[in-house]
């Protein structure tokens, strides 16, 4: 993408959310987030992760875009893994869908497969 800030593939191993969390927040502050905002971003990009790995994906691609803030899609690779149906999914939904006005989900049958959403600065 051509105004992408960063463009990540990373394995969806619980050991690197909190990598993967120091680089949002980041992301959110080079951009101008307010603090609640860039918390907000952080677990929304958490929860994305949790989804895709539930559904059964080994890795996702996080490209986050400069875009009135930020704009964060999240697309699940190397299907594969073990699917994980649980109440955490739906608590994760939930989440997302409290959190951000813009959420874009694609589902397939095993279950999201691209999160999409940004946050804007006030």
């Amino acid at each position: 993408m051509m105004n992408a800030l960063i463009d990540l593939k990373v394995p969806l191993q619980s050991e690197l959310m909190t990598t993967v969390r120091l680089l949002t927040g980041g992301v959110c502050s080079l951009v101008g987030l307010g603090l609640e905002e860039s918390e907000d971003c952080k677990v929304c990009v958490t929860e994305s992760l949790l989804l895709l790995k539930h559904g059964g994906y080994t890795s996702a691609r996080l490209i986050f875009t400069r875009e009135k803030g930020v704009h964060v899609t999240i697309e699940g690779e190397d299907g594969g893994g073990e699917k994980v149906s649980s109440m955490e999914e739906e608590i994760s939904v939930a989440l997302l869908q409290a959190l951000v006005k813009d959420l874009t989900m694609n589902k397939t049958e095993a279950g999201a497969s691209c999160i999409s959403f940004g946050f804007e600065i006030d």
